[in-house]
């Protein structure tokens, strides 16, 4: 696996992966990211997974070696442990169903995406939830899911003036991305609708119910089938 390294401060390294965006670096990143999962280092204090590349935070004091920096001693760790990667050790994705309800008082700019792209609401919505996605990162917020693999065909910008309140569990539009806000949070992308299945559980041992690396099924579901998922549901 082809990458490059370099310091981040006194404490943290940072492996770069790949210089474009695309499912193949997602793919290596969360191999990566596993293989980190699985041996913990006593050295890593944590790890930051993103789009093309991991950044490795690490105790100094724990890389203590004579005529050697901690930063040196910390390359020479992780090139020992990429030289047993390969991209095979990733294993298979998961895959997660999200039901979203498009439009009206969910999806206040689901018209707006449709009318930027010469589409009618419709063929906005079956455009979205019949794509095949990938959670390239979580980041922004807890449990907010980075989104790639969104067709070009219902792209839209950033809106001009972020809103102060997005709620929680809203579906939205960034340019060629699209992601869901776990909490409420301020926030500028395009909503186009909701999905009342929880992404972000504070209290539970896995807070994050996405994470990197996940497929995602979009499915569309009338605002009956809403009310009645946040009413029975424990999701």
């Amino acid at each position: 696996m082809d990458y490059t390294i370099s310091p981040l401060g006194d404490q943290a390294i940072v492996l770069t992966i790949s210089k474009e965006i695309n499912e193949e670096a997602q793919r290596k990143v969360q191999v990566l990211s596993k293989q980190l999962d699985e041996q913990q280092p006593d050295w890593m204090i944590e790890y930051i997974p993103a789009f093309t590349t991991v950044t490795i935070f690490y105790s100094p004091t724990m890389l203590a070696q004579e005529d050697v920096l901690p930063y040196q001693a910390a390359e020479m760790e992780i090139e020992q442990l990429m030289s047993s990667i390969t991209i095979e050790t990733a294993g298979e994705p998961r895959t997660i169903e999200i039901p979203v309800c498009y439009g009206g008082d969910f999806g206040p700019d689901l018209e707006f995406v449709a009318e930027h792209n010469s589409l009618s609401t419709d063929e906005v919505i079956d455009i979205h939830s019949s794509g095949d996605y990938s959670v390239y990162m979580i980041g922004f917020a807890p449990g907010f899911p980075f989104i790639g693999g969104m067709s070009k065909k219902i792209a839209a910008p950033r809106r001009d003036s972020p809103r102060l309140t997005i709620p929680e569990r809203s579906v939205g539009i960034a340019g060629m991305q699209t992601g869901v806000y776990p909490i409420e949070t301020p926030g500028g992308w395009q909503l186009i609708g909701r999905t009342p299945k929880k992404l972000f559980t504070p209290e539970a041992d896995t807070p994050s119910l996405l994470r990197a690396g996940d497929k995602i099924k979009f499915k569309q579901i009338s605002e009956e089938e809403y009310i009645n998922w946040e009413e029975h549901s424990d999701d």
